[in-house]
Order: C-alpha cells, then sequence, then structure tokens
C-alpha cells in the first residue's frame, strides 16, 4: 500500500513542501529512506524504530517487507529532523496501523526515542510562507515559543506521537491553539541611561539618525565613548511593531536560534571584525542569513571598522541602498532583508590620536593613509551621518545629567510614525525618485544646497543624503517643508567631519 503525508524543510527564509510517501513491497525485511537526504534524517530510521515501538506500534523492522520513505521532489536536498513525524505518520497508514487522513495537513516535530516529539529549528518560518497551503499543521509543543502571537487557527500542538495518532483517530482531540495577547506596556524599556554623558551635538545627531535610519559613522580618539554610546542606542528605539517582531522572530528562527518568545526588541548585532564575508552578508552551500539580516528592522554595529577586511566593508554597499541581499549560488538565488541602520565606529588612525587636540599622533602619514585606505569613498558615501566624539573633560564626567531619554524614545517613535504615515518608509530609505514626492525645498534651501554641492564637489548621492537628514531635522522641528538652517544643519553632520577622516 502506499501513503504520502507532507512536511516541510526551510529554504532560505521560505519553507518548501515535502511530499512523504511511504511504500510498502513484498521482500526480505528492508528499511530505505530515499530523496536526497542529509546524514540527520537517514538516522531517523533508528529514531523511527523505536518511536513506534513505546507506542506498541509495528516498526519497519517487524514487518516481512520491504519499506521505502521517498521525499519528494527528490532532486532537493533535505536537511534536519522536522520529517520525523511525517515519515512515522506515513509508515504507519500504509503499514494499515492508522486510518486514512482526509484533510491536508502539514506534519513537522522530531521524535525522541519514547516517542515524544521535539522542538524543531525554523517551524515560524515555514508556517508563515506555506499556512495557506493546508487545512491544519502539526507541531511539537515545545514550539509554542515562536508561535506564540501567530494569527492562525489552523495549528495543533502535541507532546507525543501518540496524542497526534490519538487526534487523527478522534479518540482524544485537541483543540486548535489560540494566539496570546500582546501586552505591549509590559513590553516598555526600563534601561537606566543616566550614566551617559553625551554632548548636545553628538546627542541630536543620534536621535536624527535613529528616527530617520540614517547610518552613522561615529569616530574619535580610543577611550571616547563611541561603542558606549552605539551599544546603548538601541534602547532609545522604539519596540517592534507586529509585522516587523514576525519578520524578525521568523529570520532567528529560520537562523536556528532557540525562540522562546516573539522578539519585541529591535536586534542588536555587533559582529567582530575578524568575521568572514559569509558571516557578515549569509551564504555557505546552503545558504544562510548573515549578520546583515540577523539585524533586520535594528542595528548592526561594526566596531573599529577600519580593521574590518574590505571585501567585507565593500559588501554592505547592496544592502545599504537597497535593504535586501541577493545571494546567488549555482543551483538558487536567494533574497534576504536587510533593513538595517548601520551604526560604525572608529578610530581615526593606528595609534587613535590622529586630529586630537591634547594628545599627539605617532603615526606616520603613510601609515594613516593604509589604515583609513579600507574605507571608500563610494562607502563612505552610503554614511549618511558623520560625528567626530571628542575626549570628554574631566569637569563634564561628573555633571549631574539632565537629558531624559525615556521621552527621547517616545520623540523618535512619533518621528517614526509620522515617516511611515506620509510615504511608509523612513526618511533614510526613500529612493531618489521619491525625493521629490516628500522632500519639499524651499527657494532658500534650494540655492544652499546648490552652492555647496559646487564649492564641496558633494556627489549626487551625497546631495540626496543630505536632502533626506534635512527632512528628518525638518519633522523633528514640525516643519512641512524643507528650509534653509535644515540644509544647513544637514550638511554640518554629513561633511563637517569627512576630511578628518580619511587622508587622500
Amino acid at each position: 500500500m502506499l501513503a504520502k503525508v507532507y512536511s516541510a524543510i526551510l529554504d532560505g527564509l521560505e519553507g518548501k513542501i515535502i511530499e512523504v510517501e511511504t511504500g510498502l513491497m513484498n521482500g526480505l525485511t528492508n528499511f530505505m529512506i530515499v530523496g536526497l537526504a542529509d546524514k540527520a534524517i537517514q538516522e531517523a530510521k533508528e529514531r523511527l524504530t523505536l518511536a513506534l515501538k513505546s507506542i506498541n506500534a509495528q516498526p519497519p523492522t517487524k514487518l516481512n517487507k520491504k519499506t521505502i520513505i521517498n521525499l519528494a521532489p527528490a532532486d532537493i536536498k533535505k536537511e534536519g529532523t522536522a520529517l520525523d513525524l511525517a515519515m512515522a505518520i506515513s509508515f504507519l497508514i500504509a503499514s494499515k496501523q492508522l486510518s486514512k487522513i482526509n484533510k491536508k495537513i502539514l506534519f513537522l516535530g522530531e521524535l525522541s526515542l519514547d516517542g515524544k516529539l521535539r522542538k524543531v529549528k525554523g517551524c515560524l518560518t515555514i508556517i508563515l510562507s506555506l499556512e495557506k497551503y493546508f487545512d491544519e499543521i502539526y507541531l511539537p509543543k515545545e514550539n509554542i515559543g515562536e508561535i506564540k502571537y501567530l494569527k492562525t487557527n489552523k495549528i495543533f500542538l502535541f507532546d507525543s506521537l501518540i496524542e497526534v495518532i490519538e487526534h487523527i483517530e478522534l479518540k482524544k482531540t485537541k483543540e486548535a491553539f489560540r494566539p496570546g495577547e500582546i501586552d505591549y506596556k509590559n513590553l516598555e524599556q526600563n534601561e537606566d541611561l543616566s550614566f551617559l554623558k553625551i554632548p548636545e551635538y553628538i546627542l541630536n545627531g543620534i536621535i536624527i539618525g535613529l528616527s530617520g535610519k540614517h547610518n552613522i559613522f561615529l569616530f574619535g580618539p580610543p577611550g571616547t565613548g563611541k561603542s558606549i554610546i552605539a551599544h546603548h542606542s538601541i534602547y532609545l528605539l522604539p519596540k517592534l511593531k507586529y509585522e516587523q517582531s514576525l519578520e524578525v522572530t521568523s529570520i532567528y528562527s529560520a537562523a536556528g536560534f532557540n525562540i522562546e518568545n516573539f522578539i519585541f526588541t529591535p536586534p542588536f548585532r555587533a559582529p567582530h571584525h575578524s568575521s568572514s564575508l559569509v558571516s557578515i552578508i549569509g551564504g555557505g552551500t546552503n545558504p544562510k542569513p548573515g549578520e546583515i539580516t540577523l539585524a533586520h528592522h535594528g542595528i548592526l554595529f561594526l566596531d573599529e571598522l577600519a580593521e574590518f577586511k574590505r571585501d567585507v566593508i565593500e559588501s554592505l554597499r547592496e544592502p545599504l541602498e537597497e535593504g535586501e541581499i541577493t545571494i546567488a549560488r549555482a543551483k538558487k538565488t536567494i533574497k534576504f532583508p536587510a533593513k538595517f541602520l548601520l551604526i560604525a565606529a572608529s578610530n581615526p588612525c593606528s595609534c587613535g590620536f590622529y586630529g586630537d587636540e591634547e594628545k599627539e599622533c605617532i603615526c606616520s602619514l603613510a601609515e594613516i593613509k593604509k589604515y583609513n585606505k579600507k574605507l571608500s569613498g563610494p562607502m563612505l558615501d552610503r554614511i549618511d551621518i558623520l560625528i567626530n566624539i571628542p575626549r570628554i573633560k574631566g569637569e563634564e564626567i561628573f555633571r549631574e545629567q539632565t537629558i531624559n531619554f525615556k521621552n527621547i524614545t517616545y520623540k523618535i517613535e512619533e518621528l517614526r510614525e509620522i515617516q511611515i504615515k506620509r510615504q511608509n518608509k523612513y526618511n533614510g530609505q526613500l529612493k531618489a525618485r521619491e525625493i521629490k514626492n516628500y522632500c519639499k525645498l524651499d527657494l532658500d534651501s534650494e540655492n544652499l544646497l546648490k552652492e555647496a554641492a559646487d564649492k564641496m564637489k558633494i556627489s549626487l548621492r551625497g546631495i540626496h543624503k543630505i536632502i533626506k537628514i534635512a527632512r528628518t531635522i525638518a519633522d523633528l522641528n514640525n516643519q512641512n517643508k524643507i528650509k534653509k538652517e535644515h540644509i544647513a544643519q544637514a550638511i554640518h553632520y554629513h561633511l563637517k567631519d569627512k576630511e578628518k577622516l580619511v587622508i587622500i
């Protein structure tokens, strides 16, 4: 007899339906799994045998027949343990130990030797892309964390294989999973940031960058607080909306992270400067998301930017512009989302004191050039806001902090909502063709920008960056039109410190 049920595997950030077919043939007892299965799936034969014995079912090794399980389509490599449950159900139907199923059901779950169901990776990602094709979805109860707030009535959660069988045979039916209610009040950040000593000019630049999603570059002598500012900027961002949270949680689920709940906090990723190209942008034989995708809707912090390999730095150019990265391989091409805010930090030279007013730099001009050579013009052009972080004076360290960081978070959230309502994206994400529609300049601001473009030799991309920064500054000041002072401030943040950063 032949039996067919459905399971799925991950393909990048999407699920791919796998038909699990079981056939029994007369002959010597044998048990085979075919269809380009990896080692973990081939080992399912042993897990299946003992799991079936534990529920007093007859396993394939006890039948006087040849058992073949085919995983179709047969030309796609299958990995992981999520197919265990489907293979067990398919075999039980084929061997007439279980009734035929009339519904189209998606089975996901790993089997333990005693028949319990174990958590599987990427189930949220699979469900989001394949839910519409199935009447019901059966999952291990251990996966409840990552589907806790998923709005669907198709999911059924089980502890063990025997529970699945009893539900199918209507002996002990389970109720469909119901999503929980999100308590947004309890999700608010309570991080105390009063210890941060940030001059007003720098804080204002950070607020502009976070509000409009403008990439930020912090540079200056070592020990001035660049890393502290970057690490704590994440606490100024508002919580993720439901749709954003769904995307981020799905990405982390697909990447194999242990998800205990939906992710509502914007992700913060800070890879080491020795990280490889694949770990940053994603890829591999079976492409997986990299750090730029894990930072989706959050912050990617690259500390000591000049220490990263040049090819890693240059690989950021496409995702910074497009908000996604395309990984091309011989057999397939996969797109990963990468709408992150880049915050980079770097010293101006090897010793760190080039341009410092109080400590002399010991690097030669050749060493300074070599140190900054990795930061190409096109890459720097994709950085919106450049801020030189000076040394903090001793008297400022112990000065009482008067900044209300919670109000700053509320303001950033308000500004972001204004942008989404107006143009359905943040100012920093506007394309060149959209600038004319959403970034209206008055005559004085237009003349100032023309003059600055000629005198300072600003590139077309640089002009667009300045206009987008000015749009955020105008929003910050509750202005519909971009005025001269907004353009002047944007030029200041985008260009003032650039000559200090790179020695040509």
